[in-house]
């Protein structure tokens, strides 16, 4: 089978949330974005129509759901449109799942906003679902249909084996983060390092001790998102105190929320690496900014699953 007989029946579709990523994974399938309407009222109510025959076709909708939660109503009204549409099946590619910090009652009468946006896309339409580096994996239990959950890990540490960092520790922020860095320092043969800390508030940050040999170490900070800043700033002055060399950061969301792009061009990291999971403006762009793109991985994902061939084979 060619590879334009095999993907004839597929159709991708995209939001505004990250319209870049999407023309660029558009380009790597060979294929155009699907031509869909995207605009609003004067009051900002959200209006969508596909201008394209989705009857049959295998659809794939890029969106990716970061803040104000536009960019979910975006998602929710594209996964309605082409399931009344009669799509023979539509997979929501969502490379930043939103509100996936609120994964559980922590506290009293709080909401399990993972959860909910689950059932909104569930919902809505959605079949199936691909995402990136969720917050937490529990997540993927929160759906009812198949979910693909993939690692921008192979793109970052590709990234670092390229720089051939000497002596490099890699450094998980917290106890959250330890599966994704142990997986990093297995991928660069790295040692393995982890800091104690505690959140007095949201937001937030208090390094207690590191864990692990850093003096004279060249460390990679690794965490699924940078958002504030805050916890990555004070875990770089906490491995500076004690001895650490260079020291790079690693994420693969940049929320860069508030005072980030600041605090990050003050601090002594001299690096920091991130994917393009979400569309970053020229604002939250800076020197120490390097911005790695997913978008062939997703290519080969959504390839592999319209194919109903295993996806699995993008973690080797």
């Amino acid at each position: 089978m060619t590879e334009s007989s095999s993907t004839s029946h597929l159709m991708l579709l995209s939001g505004t949330a990250n319209q870049p990523l999407a023309q660029e994974v558009a380009q790597h399938l060979k294929l155009p974005l699907a031509d869909v309407t995207i605009k609003r009222f004067a009051d900002g109510e959200i209006f969508v129509r596909l201008n394209q025959n989705v009857r049959g076709r295998d659809v794939f909708i890029i969106q990716p759901t970061p803040p104000p939660a536009d960019s979910i109503m975006e998602l929710l009204l594209l996964l309605d449109a082409a399931k009344r549409a009669s799509a023979a099946r539509v997979t929501a590619i969502v490379p930043y799942y939103g509100y996936a910090r609120q994964d559980r009652k922590d506290q009293p009468r709080v909401a399990i906003g993972a959860k909910l946006v689950a059932n909104l896309m569930q919902a809505a339409g959605a079949d199936k679902v691909l995402g990136i580096d969720f917050h937490t994996h529990q997540i993927q239990g929160f759906f009812d249909v198949p979910v693909d959950h993939l690692y921008a890990a192979p793109v970052l540490t590709g990234y670092f084996r390229e720089k051939k960092i000497e002596q490099p520790v890699v450094v998980a922020p917290d106890v959250g983060a330890a599966k994704m860095a142990r997986g990093f320092a297995r991928r660069l043969s790295a040692s393995f390092a982890i800091i104690d800390k505690r959140r007095p508030q949201q937001n937030v940050a208090e390094v207690m001790e590191v864990v692990g040999e850093v003096e004279g170490r060249n460390c990679i900070i690794v965490d699924d998102m940078i958002d504030t800043a805050g916890t990555l700033v004070s875990v770089v002055t906490a491995l500076k105190e004690r001895g650490a060399r260079e020291i790079y950061a690693a994420a693969s969301h940049a929320l860069l929320s508030g005072p980030a792009v600041e605090r990050l061009q003050n601090s002594d990291v001299c690096e920091v690496v991130v994917t393009n999971t979400l569309e970053l403006p020229a604002d939250k762009r800076f020197p120490k900014l390097r911005v790695l793109s997913v978008a062939d991985l997703l290519a080969r994902a959504i390839r592999y699953t319209h194919l109903n061939e295993s996806v699995s084979q993008l973690f080797d």
